[in-house]
């Protein structure tokens, strides 16, 4: 390990531009970590799992991208964390973070399971556990739900003023809803009634994921992201029991992926003489 770095949200599906700079200022947290030059990237091989690569045109924009390394693999966050969790070998991953999706790899055969997005999927995520927070919230304020603590620690966040929940959610993005996601969990926990409704409704939405992936007869399946450890106990018992300890986490896979790559590309010139 030289060196990491963080940056924001990168879904080159719903933000192409942002996911692009998210993997530029990442890129440079990383070589300011490990003290070297950003003319290094050139010599780079670079391995990105990302939101959205699920979809073609997305991907294809990307790959016609100038980019600063030497070589580009690019493939879905559910992929790296597969690869990740099981060391390419048979088994499957469900990530619970901003968004939702399952990805199974048996014999070969590769086998997805939602993660079609936040406009129509993504229900096991903390992006849709905000943006129902948010939605609820107005119906505690219009009389059509009972009032709760956690409505009105969330209406309190605004002002008191439902037109400033609209106002955000006309420029929310599924980062910006999951942003809510702790504060339902919070609540969750002391048992407020529309907190616990939410995380029960998410947690119902990976127990589906989960069952599909067993059903088509995953050996193991591993929860990842940000949500996988605070749902564990809203699981029930015969999930809980499906569940095994991924091997590494998702930022191995993608390095894991980049090696692959490089060696693969590397044999190909060796051939070539």
């Amino acid at each position: 390990m030289l060196g990491e770095g963080e940056s924001g949200p990168a879904n080159i599906h719903s933000n192409f531009r942002l996911a692009m700079e998210s993997i530029r200022l990442a890129c440079e947290a990383a070589l300011r970590s490990a003290a070297i030059g950003e003319q290094s990237l050139q010599h780079s091989h670079a391995g990105l799992g990302l939101a959205g690569a699920g979809i073609k045109n997305a991907c294809d924009h990307l790959l016609s991208q100038k980019m600063p390394f030497a070589s580009t693999v690019l493939e879905t966050d559910a992929y790296v964390a597969w690869l990740g969790a099981h060391q390419g070998g048979d088994g499957a991953i469900v990530i619970l973070g901003t968004g939702s999706c399952g990805l199974a790899f048996i014999k070969g055969r590769r086998i997805g399971v939602a993660g079609w997005g936040a406009e129509v999927s993504d229900e096991a995520g903390g992006q849709r556990m905000g943006r129902e927070a948010l939605r609820r919230t107005l119906w505690t304020f219009d009389g059509r739900a009972e009032k709760t603590a956690l409505s009105a620690a969330i209406l309190d966040r605004f002002g008191g003023d439902p037109a400033k929940i609209v106002r955000f959610a006309s420029r929310a993005t599924p980062a910006l809803y999951a942003e809510f996601a702790p504060l339902v969990l919070q609540y969750a926990e002391a048992r407020d009634p529309l907190a616990v409704t939410l995380v029960q409704e998410t947690a119902e939405a990976a127990v589906a994921i989960i069952d599909r992936l067993a059903d088509v007869g995953s050996p193991a399946i591993s929860l990842v992201g940000g949500l996988a450890e605070p749902l564990m106990p809203w699981l029930p018992p015969r999930i809980r029991d499906l569940i095994t300890e991924p091997q590494s986490d998702t930022l191995d896979g993608s390095i894991l992926m980049a090696r692959r790559a490089f060696f693969r590309l590397d044999s190909v010139r060796s051939r070539a003489g």
